[in-house]
């Protein structure tokens, strides 16, 4: 049970103190005794002859006691931190003190341990800047997913965790499917790939997130999940109201997996995104999915690369694009030259469907060549043709004749013009060489003189 946070005679201090801490670099002291493992704070000795007694009413679970309480009135993030670090026994990482006033805090690869990660925890309770916390490959264990669980439990600034490469198992698991479940944080994304998560993991985030309806976005790549993982969260997916991108790439899902997946996604209506590649779906999975296609309106991006499916799959799962109102992305590897002449009728009517794949089976050299061939070549040669310049050609397909249009509009207008013929892999890399930043093309910069 996730015990809440308690700090006797604590206020939470949002100022801060100018100027920056000076932290050597010792070597790691003792650690001060501790009164359970399971408790978030560690309590500090009084002193050497012993103790205050607790009042008769305090719990003993109680997460920080510093003997002093009124220094806990004053003390500022900076003190806070320092203080924490020697209660557990740790040195000080620089860098977070450096940044503890900035949205964006990146302790990946900082070997902080259950320890270090406890006293970041104490430091975070009460902070109010930092928005996004990396925290990958720091060895933090169960332990340090409680500390981290309860702070998240009082802190309500936090949005974005990243803890993958914990190996968390199933007990780290454990303590995150139950903090979900409360939907009492902020917190919005969660990536936890890589944490060697196995089947009886997926099934705790089934219960998490056929409850939670607060996470948006949820990174569960390169773990072991196999089939009977995939049917937990494939129920997981027919009940959560929340997610809106979900990671499942790198996993070892197949044919039962795969069609569980896609039995959750008949009845999902939030998921946008959604990354299935490196599996082994296969074609029976592939069919699933042509089938889900048909019938979900709320997905826009898909990522099916590298999951064994040939020219059968890939035929079945252009099908449901026919029926497809709102994907606008699907990422494959091999496609057949079937495929591709049924993507160009798709296209045709589903203009803000992107197709990406990098090889198309059964084509000759020459029509590889056709298909990859640079798009403003054939722009240019057009223009040449008909003495106009390739600025003329691109206004020409904005109705109001202006050099900037939104990528959505440039996309369908290239598919339905017919003066330069374009498949949908050249009109994306068209996309890519004239869009900016903002969402939108500009042909401004391309050369107006006539050839």
């Amino acid at each position: 049970m996730v015990s809440g946070l308690r700090a006797p005679g604590f206020q939470p201090d949002t100022g801060r103190e100018s100027g920056e801490a000076a932290v050597k670099d010792e070597p790691e002291t003792e650690p001060a005794a501790q009164n359970s493992d399971e408790t978030f704070y560690c309590e500090a000795e009084a002193s050497v002859a012993g103790e205050k007694e607790k009042p008769g009413g305090e719990s003993s679970e109680t997460d920080l006691e510093i003997e002093d309480t009124e220094k806990l009135f004053t003390t500022g993030q900076r003190e806070l931190y320092l203080e924490a670090c020697k209660l557990v026994g740790v040195v000080p990482v620089s860098y977070f003190i450096r940044n503890m006033e900035e949205s964006y805090m990146n302790l990946n690869h900082h070997g902080l341990g259950p320890s270090g990660t406890k006293a970041i925890a104490i430091a975070l309770v009460s902070n109010t800047s930092v928005v996004t916390l990396e925290l990958a490959d720091n060895c933090i264990m169960e332990e340090g997913t409680l500390s981290l669980v309860q702070m998240l439990q009082e802190n309500y600034y936090l949005q974005d965790l990243n803890i993958s490469n914990n190996d968390l198992g199933l007990k780290g698991a454990s303590t995150i499917s139950e903090f979900l479940q409360r939907n009492t944080s902020s917190l919005l994304n969660l990536q936890l790939s890589g944490n060697n998560f196995k089947d009886e993991a997926a099934e705790l985030f089934c219960q998490a997130f056929s409850a939670n309806y607060r996470i948006k976005t949820l990174d569960l790549s390169h773990n072991e999940f196999s089939d009977k993982g995939g049917e937990h969260l494939g129920q997981m997916l027919a009940l959560n109201i929340g997610l809106q991108s979900l990671d499942l790439s790198w996993n070892h899902f197949y044919t039962r997996g795969a069609v569980a997946l896609c039995n959750g996604l008949r009845t999902n209506v939030t998921l946008q995104k959604l990354d299935l590649s490196m599996n082994g779906f296969g074609n029976e999975g592939a069919t699933a999915l042509g089938e889900v296609l048909r019938l979900n309106n709320s997905l826009v991006y898909i990522d099916i690369s590298s999951n064994d499916i040939s020219n059968e799959g890939v035929i079945k799962i252009s099908k449901g694009l026919e029926f497809n109102e709102s994907l606008k992305v699907l990422k494959n590897v091999l496609v057949s030259e079937q495929f591709v002449k049924i993507l160009d009728g798709v296209c045709a009517i589903h203009p803000q469907l992107d197709v990406t794949y990098k090889a198309v089976q059964g084509f000759s050299a020459k029509k590889e060549l056709l298909l990859w061939t640079n798009p403003m070549k054939l722009i240019q040669s057009y223009a040449d043709q008909h003495q106009i310049t390739v600025i003329d050609f691109f206004k020409s397909l904005n109705p109001n004749g202006r050099m900037m249009m939104s990528v959505g509009d440039f996309r369908k207008a290239m598919i339905q013009q017919d003066k330069v013929p374009m498949n949908p892999y050249q009109v994306r890399e068209l996309i890519k060489k004239l869009a900016e930043k903002t969402g939108m093309v500009n042909f401004s910069f391309l050369k107006t003189e006539k050839r």
